[in-house]
């Protein structure tokens, strides 16, 4: 029986290959997700690993204990009292402060290098007499910043940029402008450069001043003498150090990094490796019918067999023997080809600059896992073939007397299906109405894809039916292919629940992504009346020497900060932004239901009706904040207004929060100007604020383009990931419709031999591979607007008041085309091969 099955295995090249390609497009996908992960897990890994090489041990506030900065209380930063105590310790050979914070540099052609967010400053740490040198930055060339106005660039950033000692740098760290000396280019091992940002120091005192203030540090490292202990310097440590302050190894901080890089790659794999399973999922219809097709050629063989002794056991056992054999060489080709996908993808991500250089690492459980992958997918969708045809009398299978499924077992399997998708809708129904519904809405969606491929020979009949006035268009051609398609319901449901799948889950994307798009742009429109919006890059907080720049221009009639203060009321962290109440109601659109802006001064305040409901306020409602400083406010409400995702919370005059906070900042300030948004005012504004890289001033159209740019990324990378299931379908179509010509030769013979010229022969064949895409694709887009629906009424249900189910006609309109594509292509093959047939041998087959 084993000589049988591997005999077997090679009889049917054609068919079998494409089985392989089905499964070995899965497995690399497995194996390409796995190995790109590990590669890039290690490499930032030992990038970390030789960023903290000279840090032994390192003091820093201790986040667990401490509120946050800029909260109520929070703990005050290391000062120099606690450098200089670190630097006694008769463990440490020596002891660096270390100050850091974002800081945006702009290449000579005035953009923003990099993407602003792996943007970083620092100090350079020179000692205590400014006269050593800092270890974690060796000078390539020129010597260490000395004082304000000069600066130092990573090497790499400078090769990307092009600066050299001597040039003239523009740059921002919270909004102004300054143009800095580059007086030398460094050295580093620091991840963030290495993963493609940017690193820019400043002396000491500088970078105090900037991301500090004078004389303290965010932590503190040393370096411990020969022959003591990173945990003997760390307990010396812990006598010196301040409140709120924690002392860890250098090993903990490498540790720490790269669980956090671990877990920061596990969303990735999890996406990835989620594609690569609906790719298998889809791949196992292809797999169950090529084994189908593969059974039924041999019903005779597998009846003479059990005929001269062999039992259902052995048969079944043969074919999965099959299946066994090709899932290995799938598995072993797939491992291969995913080994390729990763070295393409750390390519790629290498040349946008942002992965550290490393090896490719290919770990023993990324083979283990494809091997498996790939063999267990096959045999389980070859067990039902095999198994039926082990049930096959051996009388009846050599007198070809057995019989497709009876109408009791379609009977059965109709009203399984039909349970099991009422369940899945009633389910996705139900959870739209839920504040947390996403599980109960997975559980649903997944129930309702089930109960539908159960009910796709059902469904078939009628869907197929309605494409007859079409067909009969192209004569008798189409009237046959018709025929064709519902011959066996269940091979061609099979075949069009491939392409369904895929074609629900793109349906799905982009209907949500339609709605949300809508919903930003309804924001936008709604709840603003200001022409423009200034913000950061990466919108951290502004100086408010930008809105005071903005406000003095001749251009500007209002201007607005959106300073947000951290504060605790009733024991909660909570944000109070501090806004100009008299320029609010030309620069927003918020319906108020009770009070209005004008009643708002340093006492009083307004809060959108959702955070006033879950909190129990209502207008007269005193509440008293605390904020960052320690100190508390008494404030009064005295408006209601319906908030948004733009615009909500709660809100008063700006002068009565920015007394309280540390270092004022703005996260955004709104604009209103004489002509209106424009070309012509938008580069007035900018050049108005020194024409600085690091800011950003967007009109509504700017920022729904924006968020929309976003959202186009995100599509396209789901699109290019789901085409795997695709192509996987497509593959689907070939092998069904090579089982269709494989069982109808006879019959097409027949109608060569009557007059049907190869012409139409081929006609017949790629309608009817039409006709079967079309259904998938019909299937998949209802399905997908369905599920779109339900995940959009969730996120509406969440708060997102603006948002509506938008049908995006044109998308859906492409989809069926690129259904009728995939018809047509996979048609080519098995079309060619029905046209030539030899009449006579074909009508001799039995």
């Amino acid at each position: 029986m084993f000589r049988t099955a591997l005999r077997n295995v090679f009889a049917h090249k054609a068919r079998l290959l494409m089985t392989m390609l089905a499964v070995l497009l899965g497995v690399a996908f497995v194996s390409g997700t796995l190995v790109f992960t590990s590669t890039i897990e290690q490499a930032f890994q030992k990038s970390s690993e030789k960023g903290y090489a000279t840090v032994d041990v390192s003091i820093r506030q201790d986040v667990d204990e401490a509120p946050m900065p800029g909260t109520p209380n929070s703990a005050p930063a290391l000062s120099q009292r606690t450098l200089d105590q670190a630097t006694r310790l008769p463990g440490a050979a020596s002891a660096q402060g270390d100050v850091s914070g974002f800081a945006a540099l702009a290449d000579k052609d005035d953009k923003l290098v990099g993407d602003g967010f792996g943007s970083s400053g620092a100090n350079y740490y020179s000692g205590p007499d400014g006269k050593g040198s800092d270890d974690r930055y060796p000078m390539r060339d020129g010597r260490a910043p000395r004082a304000d106005g000069e600066i130092a660039l990573d090497a790499k950033t400078a090769e990307r940029t092009g600066y050299e000692v001597g040039d003239t740098a523009r740059m921002s760290v919270d909004g102004p402008l300054r143009k800095e000396k580059i007086t030398g280019v460094f050295t580093t091992d620091d991840g963030n450069v290495a993963a493609g940002g940017t690193l820019v120091l400043f002396d000491n005192e500088t970078a105090q001043r900037l991301f500090a203030k004078p004389g303290q540090y965010t932590q503190i490292n040393l370096q411990a003498r020969d022959g003591v202990s990173q945990e003997a310097l760390k307990r010396q440590a812990e006598k010196v150090i301040p409140d709120h302050a924690k002392v860890v190894t250098g090993q903990w901080l490498a540790d720490d990094q790269a669980k956090r890089i671990e877990n920061e790659m596990s969303g990735m794999r999890t996406a990835m490796l989620a594609f690569a399973g609906i790719s298998l999922f889809v791949g196992v219809f292809i797999i169950a019918n090529t084994f189908t097709m593969l059974v039924a050629q041999r019903t005779k063989e597998l009846a003479l067999l059990r005929a001269v002794g062999a039992s259902r056991r052995q048969v079944t056992r043969s074919v999965l023997i099959e299946a066994s054999a090709v899932g290995i060489v799938a598995a072993v080709t797939g491992l291969g080809a995913g080994v390729g996908i990763a070295v393409g993808l750390r390519a790629l991500v290498g040349s946008m600059g942002t992965m550290p250089d490393g090896p490719l690492v290919v770990s023993a459980n990324s083979v283990i896992a494809s091997l498996v992958v790939g063999v267990v997918v096959t045999v389980l969708a070859a067990w039902l073939p095999a198994r039926r045809a082990a049930k096959i009398p051996p009388v009846a299978a050599m007198g070809a007397l057995h019989a497709p499924a009876t109408t009791k077992s379609l009977l059965l399997r109709n009203t399984i299906g039909s349970l099991i998708a009422g369940a899945g809708a009633v389910a996705a129904i139900a959870a739209t109405s839920q504040d947390d519904g996403k599980g109960l809405l997975a559980l649903g969606a997944g129930l309702l894809l089930i109960g539908v491929f159960v009910l796709t020979p059902l469904l078939s009949r009628p869907l197929i039916a309605a494409a007859a006035p079409v067909l009969r268009l192209f004569g008798v051609s189409g009237k046959l292919a018709r025929l064709n398609a519902v011959r066996n319901p269940r091979r061609t449901s099979a075949t069009a629940s491939a392409l369904m799948i895929g074609l629900t889950l793109i349906t799905g994307l982009t209907v949500i992504a339609s709605g949300v798009q809508n919903a930003i742009d309804r924001m936008a429109t709604e709840s603003l009346k200001a022409d423009y919006s200034v913000s950061m890059a990466n919108f951290t907080s502004l100086s408010p020497e930008v809105e005071r720049k903005l406000n003095a221009h001749d251009q500007v009639t209002a201007t607005s900060p959106l300073r947000m203060a951290s504060t605790t009321i009733d024991g909660d962290t909570r944000s109070v932004t501090g806004v100009d109440p008299g320029a609010m109601d030309k620069l927003t659109a918020l319906e108020f239901t009770e009070g209005s802006w004008k009643d708002v001064d340093a006492t009083k305040a307004v809060v959108d009706a959702k955070t006033a409901d879950s909190e129990g306020w209502k207008v007269g409602t005193r509440i008293e904040p605390t904020y960052e400083d320690g100190k508390k406010a008494q404030l009064t409400i005295v408006g209601l207004y319906e908030g948004n995702e733009m615009l909500s919370g709660l809100m008063t005059d700006v002068d009565g929060v920015t007394p309280h906070m540390a270092r004022p900042g703005d996260m955004e300030v709104l604009v209103k100007t004489v002509d209106g948004a424009s070309d012509a005012t938008k580069d007035t504004l900018e050049k108005a604020l020194g024409d600085n890289p690091a800011i950003a001033v967007m009109d509504k159209e700017d920022i729904s383009e924006m968020i929309a740019q976003l959202i186009t990324i995100m599509l396209n990378v789901l699109y290019g990931l789901l085409a795997m299931a695709v192509i996987v379908a497509v593959l689907g179509v070939v092998n069904t419709l090579a089982m269709s010509v494989f069982e109808r030769r006879q019959e097409i013979g027949m109608l060569r031999a009557i007059g049907l010229d190869r012409r139409g022969t081929k006609r017949m064949v790629r309608l009817e591979s039409l006709v079967i895409a079309l259904f998938g694709g019909v299937m998949g887009i209802a399905l997908g607007l369905f599920l779109g629906w339900a995940v959009g009424e969730l996120i509406a249900s969440a708060g997102v008041d603006t948002y509506e189910l938008i049908i995006p006609w044109g998308s859906f309109g492409v989809f069926l085309g690129l259904a009728a594509l995939v018809g047509v292509l996979a048609a080519l093959w098995p079309a060619r091969r029905a046209a030539k047939l030899n009449m006579l041998e074909a009508i001799k087959s039995d």
